[in-house]
Protein backbone atom coordinates (compact mmCIF):
# COMPACT_ATOMS: atom_id res chain seq x y z
CA UNK A 1 0.00 0.00 0.00
CA UNK A 2 0.88 3.61 -0.32
CA UNK A 3 -0.69 6.92 0.63
CA UNK A 4 -1.37 9.41 -1.70
CA UNK A 5 -3.52 12.58 -2.39
CA UNK A 6 -7.46 11.86 -2.99
CA UNK A 7 -7.14 14.30 -5.93
CA UNK A 8 -4.56 12.23 -7.32
CA UNK A 9 -6.32 9.37 -6.60
CA UNK A 10 -7.94 8.75 -10.04
CA UNK A 11 -7.53 5.53 -11.62
CA UNK A 12 -6.18 3.72 -8.05
CA UNK A 13 -7.05 0.98 -5.89
CA UNK A 14 -8.55 1.80 -2.58
CA UNK A 15 -7.25 -0.88 -0.08
CA UNK A 16 -9.87 -0.64 2.21
CA UNK A 17 -13.49 0.62 3.03
CA UNK A 18 -14.78 4.36 2.57
CA UNK A 19 -17.51 4.97 5.32
CA UNK A 20 -19.99 8.04 4.96
CA UNK A 21 -22.14 8.31 7.59
CA UNK A 22 -25.64 10.88 7.67
CA UNK A 23 -26.75 11.50 11.06
CA UNK A 24 -30.44 9.46 10.38
CA UNK A 25 -29.61 8.45 7.12
CA UNK A 26 -27.16 6.18 6.34
CA UNK A 27 -23.67 4.73 7.58
CA UNK A 28 -21.97 2.41 5.58
CA UNK A 29 -18.93 1.86 3.27
CA UNK A 30 -19.52 4.47 0.37
CA UNK A 31 -16.41 3.02 -1.12
CA UNK A 32 -15.34 -0.58 -0.58
CA UNK A 33 -12.07 -1.87 -0.97
CA UNK A 34 -10.94 -2.78 -4.21
CA UNK A 35 -12.96 0.19 -5.85
CA UNK A 36 -11.22 1.89 -8.32
CA UNK A 37 -11.59 5.47 -8.34
CA UNK A 38 -13.13 8.14 -10.81
CA UNK A 39 -12.99 11.59 -11.02
CA UNK A 40 -16.66 11.86 -9.79
CA UNK A 41 -15.44 10.14 -6.92
CA UNK A 42 -13.05 12.95 -6.05
CA UNK A 43 -16.06 15.58 -3.91
CA UNK A 44 -17.69 12.50 -2.50
CA UNK A 45 -14.03 11.35 -0.91
CA UNK A 46 -13.64 14.61 0.31
CA UNK A 47 -16.86 15.38 1.77
CA UNK A 48 -16.02 12.06 4.36
CA UNK A 49 -13.12 14.00 5.33
CA UNK A 50 -10.45 12.22 2.94
CA UNK A 51 -7.80 13.98 2.48
CA UNK A 52 -5.26 11.05 1.34
CA UNK A 53 -6.43 7.28 0.58
CA UNK A 54 -4.11 4.39 1.29
CA UNK A 55 -3.94 2.65 -2.35
CA UNK A 56 -2.76 -0.03 -4.17
CA UNK A 57 0.83 -0.07 -5.12
CA UNK A 58 1.02 -1.61 -8.24
CA UNK A 59 3.90 -4.19 -8.23
CA UNK A 60 5.71 -6.18 -11.25
CA UNK A 61 4.06 -9.85 -11.01
CA UNK A 62 0.91 -8.82 -8.24
CA UNK A 63 -2.58 -9.29 -8.94
CA UNK A 64 -5.03 -7.18 -7.38
CA UNK A 65 -7.95 -9.60 -5.60
CA UNK A 66 -10.50 -8.72 -8.34
CA UNK A 67 -8.13 -9.78 -10.81
CA UNK A 68 -7.46 -12.86 -9.31
CA UNK A 69 -11.33 -13.37 -8.34
CA UNK A 70 -12.09 -13.53 -12.15
CA UNK A 71 -8.80 -16.32 -12.83
CA UNK A 72 -10.23 -18.41 -10.16
CA UNK A 73 -14.18 -17.56 -12.02
CA UNK A 74 -12.37 -18.69 -14.83
CA UNK A 75 -11.18 -22.56 -13.51
CA UNK A 76 -14.02 -23.10 -12.01
CA UNK A 77 -16.46 -21.95 -14.62
CA UNK A 78 -18.22 -24.55 -16.89
CA UNK A 79 -21.54 -25.29 -18.84
CA UNK A 80 -24.60 -23.92 -18.43
CA UNK A 81 -23.52 -21.11 -15.65
CA UNK A 82 -22.67 -17.38 -15.12
CA UNK A 83 -20.70 -15.25 -13.28
CA UNK A 84 -21.72 -12.42 -11.08
CA UNK A 85 -19.75 -9.24 -10.68
CA UNK A 86 -17.52 -9.08 -8.47
CA UNK A 87 -17.51 -7.70 -5.52
CA UNK A 88 -14.76 -7.35 -2.69
CA UNK A 89 -12.56 -9.78 -4.47
CA UNK A 90 -15.64 -12.40 -4.87
CA UNK A 91 -17.25 -13.63 -7.35
CA UNK A 92 -20.47 -16.42 -7.67
CA UNK A 93 -21.52 -18.51 -10.00
CA UNK A 94 -25.42 -18.85 -10.88
CA UNK A 95 -26.83 -21.80 -13.01
CA UNK A 96 -28.62 -21.30 -16.40
CA UNK A 97 -30.81 -24.01 -15.89
CA UNK A 98 -32.48 -26.82 -13.98
CA UNK A 99 -29.65 -29.81 -14.40
CA UNK A 100 -27.33 -31.93 -12.12
CA UNK A 101 -24.12 -30.00 -10.53
CA UNK A 102 -21.33 -31.59 -11.23
CA UNK A 103 -18.06 -30.79 -9.21
CA UNK A 104 -14.38 -32.11 -9.82
CA UNK A 105 -13.50 -32.99 -7.08
CA UNK A 106 -9.84 -33.73 -7.10
CA UNK A 107 -8.85 -30.38 -8.72
CA UNK A 108 -10.99 -28.42 -6.20
CA UNK A 109 -9.25 -29.71 -2.93
CA UNK A 110 -6.03 -29.54 -4.97
CA UNK A 111 -6.43 -25.57 -5.48
CA UNK A 112 -7.37 -25.58 -2.27
CA UNK A 113 -4.76 -26.84 -0.67
CA UNK A 114 -2.53 -24.07 -2.27
CA UNK A 115 -3.26 -21.57 0.19
CA UNK A 116 -4.24 -17.56 0.10
CA UNK A 117 -7.12 -18.59 -1.95
CA UNK A 118 -10.42 -20.57 -1.75
CA UNK A 119 -13.82 -21.90 -3.65
CA UNK A 120 -16.65 -22.83 -1.74
CA UNK A 121 -19.59 -24.98 -3.60
CA UNK A 122 -22.54 -26.70 -3.47
CA UNK A 123 -21.82 -30.91 -3.51
CA UNK A 124 -21.10 -32.49 -6.37
CA UNK A 125 -24.36 -34.42 -8.07
CA UNK A 126 -26.77 -31.48 -6.53
CA UNK A 127 -30.19 -30.85 -8.32
CA UNK A 128 -30.41 -26.77 -9.32
CA UNK A 129 -33.19 -25.04 -10.75
CA UNK A 130 -32.02 -22.04 -12.84
CA UNK A 131 -30.78 -18.90 -10.81
CA UNK A 132 -29.42 -21.15 -7.82
CA UNK A 133 -25.88 -20.00 -6.75
CA UNK A 134 -23.43 -22.78 -6.97
CA UNK A 135 -19.79 -21.20 -6.17
CA UNK A 136 -18.20 -18.23 -4.47
CA UNK A 137 -14.33 -17.82 -4.94
CA UNK A 138 -12.09 -15.16 -4.29
CA UNK A 139 -8.70 -14.87 -2.91
CA UNK A 140 -7.15 -14.23 0.48
CA UNK A 141 -4.77 -11.25 0.56
CA UNK A 142 -5.65 -8.11 -0.86
CA UNK A 143 -3.13 -8.90 -3.95
CA UNK A 144 -1.46 -12.29 -4.47
CA UNK A 145 1.31 -13.22 -7.14
CA UNK A 146 0.03 -14.25 -10.63
CA UNK A 147 2.72 -17.16 -10.70
CA UNK A 148 0.06 -18.47 -8.07
CA UNK A 149 -2.36 -18.21 -9.73
CA UNK A 150 -0.95 -20.44 -12.74
CA UNK A 151 0.03 -22.89 -10.00
CA UNK A 152 -3.78 -22.86 -8.99
CA UNK A 153 -4.63 -23.28 -12.91
CA UNK A 154 -2.33 -26.68 -13.21
CA UNK A 155 -3.45 -28.05 -9.88
CA UNK A 156 -7.20 -27.74 -11.41
CA UNK A 157 -6.47 -29.38 -14.05
CA UNK A 158 -7.03 -28.54 -18.10
CA UNK A 159 -11.04 -28.45 -17.71
CA UNK A 160 -13.73 -26.47 -15.77
CA UNK A 161 -14.22 -27.40 -11.94
CA UNK A 162 -17.75 -27.00 -12.36
CA UNK A 163 -20.53 -27.86 -14.77
CA UNK A 164 -24.11 -28.12 -14.88
CA UNK A 165 -25.64 -31.06 -16.81
CA UNK A 166 -29.39 -30.45 -17.93
CA UNK A 167 -31.73 -32.50 -17.73
CA UNK A 168 -32.73 -34.86 -20.86
CA UNK A 169 -36.31 -35.64 -21.99
CA UNK A 170 -36.54 -39.29 -21.18
CA UNK A 171 -40.13 -41.40 -21.95
CA UNK A 172 -40.56 -43.41 -18.93
CA UNK A 173 -42.42 -46.68 -18.69
CA UNK A 174 -43.73 -47.75 -15.03
CA UNK A 175 -44.38 -51.62 -14.31
CA UNK A 176 -46.23 -52.27 -11.32
CA UNK A 177 -45.85 -55.50 -9.89
CA UNK A 178 -47.60 -57.69 -7.29
CA UNK A 179 -50.83 -60.25 -7.39
CA UNK A 180 -52.51 -57.93 -5.17
CA UNK A 181 -52.40 -55.14 -7.44
CA UNK A 182 -53.14 -57.31 -9.76
CA UNK A 183 -55.93 -59.16 -9.06
CA UNK A 184 -57.59 -55.38 -7.95
CA UNK A 185 -57.52 -56.53 -3.84
CA UNK A 186 -55.81 -53.38 -2.94
CA UNK A 187 -55.80 -50.26 -5.15
CA UNK A 188 -52.05 -49.29 -6.23
CA UNK A 189 -50.43 -46.43 -4.63
CA UNK A 190 -46.99 -46.82 -5.85
CA UNK A 191 -47.37 -45.02 -9.15
CA UNK A 192 -48.71 -42.04 -8.17
CA UNK A 193 -45.65 -41.35 -5.71
CA UNK A 194 -43.58 -42.22 -9.06
CA UNK A 195 -45.71 -39.99 -11.10
CA UNK A 196 -45.64 -37.15 -8.86
CA UNK A 197 -41.73 -37.47 -8.55
CA UNK A 198 -41.34 -37.51 -11.87
CA UNK A 199 -42.88 -33.98 -12.77
CA UNK A 200 -39.96 -32.50 -11.18
CA UNK A 201 -38.31 -33.61 -14.29
CA UNK A 202 -39.03 -33.61 -18.05
CA UNK A 203 -40.52 -36.78 -18.61
CA UNK A 204 -43.52 -38.45 -20.11
CA UNK A 205 -44.84 -41.84 -19.10
CA UNK A 206 -45.56 -43.33 -21.90
CA UNK A 207 -47.21 -46.45 -20.27
CA UNK A 208 -48.36 -48.19 -17.34
CA UNK A 209 -48.05 -52.18 -16.74
CA UNK A 210 -49.43 -54.29 -13.85
CA UNK A 211 -48.35 -57.65 -13.54
CA UNK A 212 -48.78 -60.51 -10.62
CA UNK A 213 -45.55 -62.20 -9.62
CA UNK A 214 -44.69 -64.21 -12.21
CA UNK A 215 -41.33 -63.10 -13.48
CA UNK A 216 -42.42 -63.91 -17.23
CA UNK A 217 -44.81 -61.74 -17.21
CA UNK A 218 -43.07 -58.70 -15.77
CA UNK A 219 -40.46 -58.97 -18.21
CA UNK A 220 -42.98 -59.15 -21.00
CA UNK A 221 -44.37 -55.79 -19.65
CA UNK A 222 -40.59 -54.14 -20.07
CA UNK A 223 -40.80 -55.24 -23.51
CA UNK A 224 -43.64 -54.17 -24.05
CA UNK A 225 -42.94 -50.49 -22.48
CA UNK A 226 -39.67 -50.50 -24.43
CA UNK A 227 -41.14 -51.10 -28.07
CA UNK A 228 -43.64 -48.30 -27.24
CA UNK A 229 -40.45 -46.11 -26.99
CA UNK A 230 -39.37 -46.00 -23.19
CA UNK A 231 -35.92 -45.14 -22.33
CA UNK A 232 -36.38 -45.16 -18.44
CA UNK A 233 -38.16 -48.35 -16.68
CA UNK A 234 -39.22 -48.20 -13.69
CA UNK A 235 -39.99 -51.36 -11.68
CA UNK A 236 -41.73 -50.81 -8.58
CA UNK A 237 -42.56 -53.45 -5.90
CA UNK A 238 -41.04 -57.57 -5.95
CA UNK A 239 -37.63 -56.32 -4.83
CA UNK A 240 -37.07 -58.13 -1.20
CA UNK A 241 -35.75 -61.28 -0.48
CA UNK A 242 -38.84 -63.17 -0.03
CA UNK A 243 -39.42 -66.05 -2.75
CA UNK A 244 -42.17 -64.64 -4.58
CA UNK A 245 -40.61 -61.35 -4.84
CA UNK A 246 -39.49 -61.85 -8.72
CA UNK A 247 -39.05 -58.43 -10.28
CA UNK A 248 -34.76 -58.58 -9.69
CA UNK A 249 -35.05 -61.60 -12.36
CA UNK A 250 -37.37 -60.55 -14.43
CA UNK A 251 -35.08 -57.38 -14.80
CA UNK A 252 -32.32 -59.70 -15.67
CA UNK A 253 -34.26 -61.54 -17.76
CA UNK A 254 -34.44 -58.68 -20.08
CA UNK A 255 -31.21 -59.21 -20.92
CA UNK A 256 -30.28 -55.59 -18.84
CA UNK A 257 -27.02 -55.58 -16.83
CA UNK A 258 -27.07 -55.64 -13.18
CA UNK A 259 -25.10 -52.92 -12.18
CA UNK A 260 -26.29 -53.49 -8.08
CA UNK A 261 -28.63 -55.42 -6.26
CA UNK A 262 -28.73 -53.71 -3.39
CA UNK A 263 -27.48 -50.37 -2.46
CA UNK A 264 -25.59 -48.29 1.09
CA UNK A 265 -28.67 -46.43 1.42
CA UNK A 266 -31.83 -46.62 4.25
CA UNK A 267 -34.28 -46.58 3.00
CA UNK A 268 -33.30 -48.28 -0.45
CA UNK A 269 -31.48 -50.90 0.29
CA UNK A 270 -33.08 -53.01 -1.55
CA UNK A 271 -32.75 -51.00 -4.89
CA UNK A 272 -32.09 -52.71 -8.15
CA UNK A 273 -29.87 -50.53 -10.44
CA UNK A 274 -29.80 -51.42 -14.08
CA UNK A 275 -28.74 -50.78 -18.04
CA UNK A 276 -30.42 -52.51 -20.68
CA UNK A 277 -28.22 -52.87 -24.78
CA UNK A 278 -26.01 -50.59 -26.21
CA UNK A 279 -28.45 -47.77 -25.64
CA UNK A 280 -27.30 -47.98 -22.06
CA UNK A 281 -31.53 -47.79 -21.05
CA UNK A 282 -32.17 -47.35 -17.16
CA UNK A 283 -33.75 -49.58 -15.66
CA UNK A 284 -34.49 -49.65 -11.81
CA UNK A 285 -36.04 -51.76 -9.75
CA UNK A 286 -37.43 -49.49 -6.80
CA UNK A 287 -38.22 -51.19 -3.32
CA UNK A 288 -41.30 -50.61 -1.40
CA UNK A 289 -39.70 -48.07 0.64
CA UNK A 290 -40.46 -45.37 -2.54
CA UNK A 291 -44.13 -45.36 -2.03
CA UNK A 292 -44.08 -44.63 1.73
CA UNK A 293 -40.73 -42.92 2.87
CA UNK A 294 -40.45 -38.63 2.06
CA UNK A 295 -37.21 -39.74 0.51
CA UNK A 296 -34.91 -42.52 -0.63
CA UNK A 297 -32.29 -43.74 -2.90
CA UNK A 298 -34.69 -42.97 -5.56
CA UNK A 299 -34.67 -39.30 -5.06
CA UNK A 300 -30.68 -39.57 -5.17
CA UNK A 301 -30.50 -41.40 -8.43
CA UNK A 302 -33.41 -40.10 -10.24
CA UNK A 303 -31.39 -36.35 -11.11
CA UNK A 304 -28.48 -38.29 -12.14
CA UNK A 305 -30.38 -40.55 -14.71
CA UNK A 306 -32.19 -37.59 -15.89
CA UNK A 307 -29.00 -35.58 -16.35
CA UNK A 308 -27.62 -38.48 -18.24
CA UNK A 309 -24.86 -39.56 -16.03
CA UNK A 310 -24.32 -43.17 -15.84
CA UNK A 311 -24.07 -44.29 -12.54
CA UNK A 312 -21.85 -47.23 -11.33
CA UNK A 313 -21.39 -49.60 -8.61
CA UNK A 314 -18.71 -47.11 -7.28
CA UNK A 315 -20.94 -44.26 -7.42
CA UNK A 316 -23.48 -46.24 -5.48
CA UNK A 317 -21.35 -47.08 -2.73
CA UNK A 318 -20.47 -43.99 -2.15
CA UNK A 319 -23.58 -43.48 -1.13
CA UNK A 320 -23.03 -44.85 2.44
CA UNK A 321 -21.43 -42.18 3.89
CA UNK A 322 -24.56 -39.62 4.25
CA UNK A 323 -26.65 -42.25 2.92
CA UNK A 324 -28.78 -42.48 6.31
CA UNK A 325 -32.56 -40.73 6.08
CA UNK A 326 -33.14 -39.10 9.60
CA UNK A 327 -37.03 -38.78 8.78
CA UNK A 328 -37.12 -35.03 9.84
CA UNK A 329 -40.78 -33.82 11.21
CA UNK A 330 -39.97 -30.98 8.54
CA UNK A 331 -38.21 -32.64 5.23
CA UNK A 332 -35.48 -29.69 3.54
CA UNK A 333 -34.03 -32.40 1.17
CA UNK A 334 -32.06 -31.66 -0.77
CA UNK A 335 -31.09 -28.77 1.46
CA UNK A 336 -29.70 -31.49 3.70
CA UNK A 337 -27.21 -34.12 4.59
CA UNK A 338 -29.04 -36.70 2.88
CA UNK A 339 -26.84 -38.62 -0.06
CA UNK A 340 -24.22 -35.79 0.51
CA UNK A 341 -21.14 -38.74 1.35
CA UNK A 342 -17.71 -37.47 1.26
Amino acid sequence: MKCIKTTEAVGHVLCHDITQIIPGVTKGAVFTKGHVVREEDIPVLLSVGKESLYVWEKQEGMLHENEAADILREICQGANMHPSGVKEGKIELIADCDGLFRVNRAGLRALNSLGEMMIACRHSNFPVKKGDKLAGTRIIPLVIEGEKMERAREAAGPDPLFQVLPYQKRRAGIVTTGSEVYYGRIQDQFTPVLEAKLKEFPVDIVGHEITNDDAAMTTAAIEKLLGQGADLILCTGGMSVDPDDRTPLAIRNTGAEIVSYGSPVLPGAMFLLSYLGEQRIPILGLPGCVMYSKRTIFDLVLPRVMAGVEITREDLDGLGEGGFCLNCPVCTFPNCGFGKGH
